[in-house]
């Protein structure tokens, strides 16, 4: 009995034992979790404190940096550059509207001659002059009034009126155009008008944004203000042979901002608010912008309106050379490398051609540094090419096997006859 007791008072103090070694861990645990979780608020409760104090400036209040939230972020944090470059450029922008005569053939007098030839010309003329309005675009370009636009845009005009941001009209003198490089300069009585600077148009960068402003399907006219269409230049240096008007696009800006109808005639402009160009044409099958659209480089402008302010250019320019392709055998017995070149048939007399050494026979190679290999292609290049009264062609010749290079100054083709060029 007594072991009893024995084995009995020991298990008592062994279970005893293990109860208080249980709950001792448990408190342990819980104090652990209560200390993780206190340090876990202190950690995030620094953490707060330290985002506050960056976006706070020391020494002031954190209550002054409240703005009462108003339905939309504030203005000047959607302004970009070229935002503020349109707002600087778009009061210079105008629309023009212009009024045209042309001629037409008379509807009720017959195409057939000989139905024609019964009809007294004096009560039957065979045109009529038909009147019609257009609308374009233009810049202001000198604070004293000078604007810009294309030579389409006033072509056959019979009178221009310009129409500026503020809703004025002037009606414009047309102080000169070039047919050829499809440049006009306006001229409207005004001081101190707002008007855009030229970028420099070499310095142009495919992919740099540009802002195309216009006056697109006569929109201005609805509330006097010019229509904006952003994107980028996406190339440079297009060149395109002469059109079926005689007009001549070389050295174009490429971008991809929307020029529509209207839009003719109006800035090119880049994010620093200077007109790298002047829209005027694009490639469409609809009639409408499909992301191909062409402006005239703005330093082709600016010579542009200096030779116009000057009075215009000279191009009646004379050559004094005829040419021929190669036939043949005809490069063999003219001791030729290879058969390629334009063979000269005949040379005007008292020409530049002859002042400079250039005979018959000789053989073109190059102009310019523009290799030759037909005739066709020296045709090309000179009506490609802006060439005036007083411009210099480098032609390389062959004369029997011997190459020379002959320098030759255009002159004014003489008024008492009548020469090729």
């Amino acid at each position: 009995m007594s072991r009893f007791w024995s084995y009995f008072v020991v298990g008592l103090l062994g279970g005893l034992l293990m109860l208080w070694l249980v709950q001792r861990d448990y408190r342990r645990e819980r104090e652990v979790n209560s200390l993780t979780l206190k340090l876990d608020s202190l950690q995030f409760l620094i953490t707060s404190l330290e985002l506050r104090s960056s976006s706070v400036p020391l020494g002031t209040d954190e209550r002054t940096q409240q703005i009462p939230y108003s339905g939309s972020e504030p203005a000047f944090s959607r302004e970009t550059h070229l935002t503020r470059a349109i707002a600087m450029t778009s009061s210079a922008v105008v629309g023009i509207s212009v009024e045209t005569v042309t001629e037409v053939a008379n509807p009720f007098v017959p195409r057939d001659p000989f139905f024609r030839m019964f009809l007294d010309e004096r009560y039957w003329p065979r045109t009529v002059k038909k009147q019609a309005s257009s609308l374009g675009s233009g810049f202001i370009v000198t604070a004293d009034g000078y604007i810009v636009t294309n030579q389409h845009v006033v072509e056959n005009a019979v009178k221009v009126t310009v129409t500026t941001t503020l809703g004025q009209k002037y009606d414009a003198k047309v102080v000169g155009t070039d047919e050829l490089l499809d440049m006009a300069l306006l001229k409207i009585e005004g001081l101190e008008l707002p008007y855009i600077e030229w970028a420099n148009s070499d310095e142009a960068l495919v992919g740099e944004w540009v802002v195309a402003i216009g006056n697109p399907y006569g929109l201005f006219d609805i509330n006097d203000e010019p229509s904006a269409s952003v994107g980028v230049i996406s190339a440079l240096n297009r060149d395109f042979e002469r059109d079926s008007d005689g007009r001549l696009y070389s050295d174009m800006i490429q971008t991809d901002a929307a020029i529509n109808r209207g839009n003719s005639g109006g800035p090119l402009i880049n994010a620093d608010g200077r007109a790298v160009g002047m829209n005027t044409l694009i490639f469409t099958e609809s009639g409408g912008s499909v992301g191909i659209g062409f402006a005239i480089p703005s330093n082709r402008i600016v010579n542009s309106i200096e030779d116009l302010l000057r009075g215009g250019v000279d191009r009646n320019y004379w050559l004094g050379i005829r040419a021929n392709d190669l036939r043949g055998v005809m490069w063999r017995m003219l001791d030729l490398a290879e058969n390629r070149g334009a063979v000269i048939t005949g040379v005007d007399p008292g020409s530049p051609a002859e002042r400079a050494g250039i005979k018959s026979e000789d053989v073109i190679l190059k102009i310019n540094d523009r290799e030759i290999t037909r005739a066709k292609d020296a045709v090309d290049y000179v009506n490609n090419t802006d060439l005036r009264v007083g411009d210099r062609l480098k032609i390389v010749v062959s004369r029997r096997g011997q190459i020379m290079t002959k320098d030759v100054e255009l002159l004014q083709i003489p008024q008492t006859k009548s020469y090729d060029r």
